[in-house]
């Protein structure tokens, strides 16, 4: 039997905490080992605790969660970092995405789903509510539409045009079978340069895979 994931939550809403720590000791495979209280206690929290995962509202008194996602993921980029927050401002997601968050969620989340996503991003996956979804989508509908520039163009894309194109249409929202459709090619095809992106990129999933190219400049 795996050991259970150890998490962190933090979050300055006293009752809301314990609220989270109580539903979530009824699951016999996720285990909240520490909380905190401000961005600067939940840092601090991560260098002397074994932790899994950290569950982390945006709006934290001291250095604010965007600002603690950022020095945890720099000094542990392992470390997954699941956003609960009641803040939905266009430009959040870019910038939690900027800071390594693997994912986002509003508060008033139903419980199970709550849970869906800690496990999911605990295994490595990302979890983005509709609300960052679209905004991903828009990011990349709007980059779309610049000009490329040689100067906007990754030194170190491991893509072929061709899996730029179709990344691209993932980050839209397209399924394969759509996409297949727009570039002229079989879904069977498809399926096989979504597999090749999902490993070149080392993620999991197509979410993860758009998040990346968006915080690396993929695709144009």
């Amino acid at each position: 039997m795996k050991p259970p994931v150890k998490i962190l939550i933090a979050e300055d809403d006293e009752l809301f905490r314990l609220g989270l720590r109580m539903r979530l000791q009824q699951e016999t495979d996720l285990e909240v080992v520490a909380e905190a209280e401000d961005g600067e206690t939940a840092v601090d929290q991560t260098k002397c605790q074994r932790l899994d995962l950290v569950l982390l509202d945006v709006g934290l008194p001291g250095i604010g969660g965007i600002e603690a996602c950022r020095q945890i993921k720099q000094q542990q980029p392992t470390l997954p970092v699941l956003i609960l927050t009641s803040r939905s401002e266009k430009n959040l997601i870019s910038r939690l995405i900027a800071a390594g968050a693997q994912g986002y969620c509003l508060k008033g989340i139903a419980a199970e789903s709550l849970v869906l996503a800690l496990r999911s991003v605990a295994a490595g996956a990302s979890w983005w509510d509709s609300t960052a979804t679209a905004e991903i989508q828009a990011a990349f509908q709007d980059a779309a539409s610049l000009p490329t520039t040689a100067s906007s163009l990754s030194i170190a894309n491991p893509l072929t045009p061709r899996e730029q194109e179709i990344l691209a249409l993932v980050a839209a929202g397209k399924s394969n079978q759509e996409i297949a459709e727009v570039l002229y090619i079989t879904a069977g095809t498809v399926r096989v340069h979504v597999h090749a992106i999902l490993h070149k990129l080392d993620v999991r999933d197509r979410t993860q895979a758009a998040i990346v190219a968006l915080q690396q400049h993929l695709i144009h």
